[in-house]
């Protein structure tokens, strides 16, 4: 069995318990070692085989999958955050379907959430927003000519930009085609690390900031009024609020 695996962003603590037994069970691993720190394999079994996928293309990656299931061995294949985002997951499995192996995915802690925790703010603010765009702006890799970040922006909800933080000045200046150049920013390098860092601001000035921090790489972007202090409470911990459990006064 090859089981794909969440290994969370990057504290060893906040892969799942699921994600973990996985590890403990593997009899190879193959992980993502440019963003997967090593302690989140460490607790592997005595003699299990470990591989990382940073030096590896998609044929070797697959070569290694297919000689160890042959082998009646355990594969957990270890990806950065949750692998249903920016994973690359569905690329393994085409190639698994073609050769019948069975697999199965166990979801992980996504960056942009851990990156919320560390900035203690909610993405669905009562009154600022309901809705979370998870999105990247084009580089080497295009987008969707419909999913172009300016676009997006005009929605003016809460957003979560992945890989994008080596083009901040691009991204400002697409962004403030409809966001206040006032809207707050937050900017979460290598969320739940040790080493994380926070630096937040404003559109108009958050590009100065990521460069006096030698920002570069491994970063969340959020952007939206959540994350500023105006709010309205919700409604379900009102007491004049009546729901299902509770009457209200």
């Amino acid at each position: 069995m090859i089981t794909f695996i969440g290994a969370g962003p990057g504290d060893p603590e906040l892969i799942t318990v699921k994600g973990q037994k996985a590890v403990r069970n593997a009899d190879v691993i193959i992980y993502a070692g440019s963003l997967v720190p090593v302690a989140v394999i460490e607790d592997r079994k005595p003699g299990a085989e470990v591989y990382n996928s940073a030096t590896m293309d998609l044929e070797e990656i697959i070569s290694v999958m297919k000689t160890a299931h042959e082998q009646g061995k355990n594969v957990a294949r270890v990806h950065t955050g949750d692998p249903s985002i920016y994973g690359s997951i569905r690329e393994q499995i085409e190639e698994l379907d073609k050769l019948k192996i069975p697999h199965t995915v166990i979801p992980g802690v996504s960056s942009f959430v851990a990156s919320a925790a560390a900035l203690q703010r909610e993405f669905t603010v009562p009154g600022i927003s309901q809705t979370v765009i998870c999105t990247r702006m084009e580089g080497r890799t295009p987008v969707p000519e419909l999913e172009k970040i300016e676009l997006l922006a005009s929605h003016k909800t809460s957003m979560a930009i992945f890989l994008t933080i080596g083009m901040i000045d691009k991204l400002v200046e697409k962004l403030t085609i409809h966001y206040p150049v006032t809207t707050p920013i937050a900017v979460v390098q290598r969320a739940s690390w040790p080493d994380q860092k926070i630096v937040t601001g404003c559109l108009n000035d958050i590009a100065a900031k990521i460069k006096e921090a030698d920002i570069t790489k491994t970063a969340m972007i959020l952007v939206g009024d959540f994350l500023g202090d105006n709010f309205e409470n919700s409604l379900l911990y009102a007491s004049h609020f009546t729901h299902e459990y509770r009457k209200g006064k």
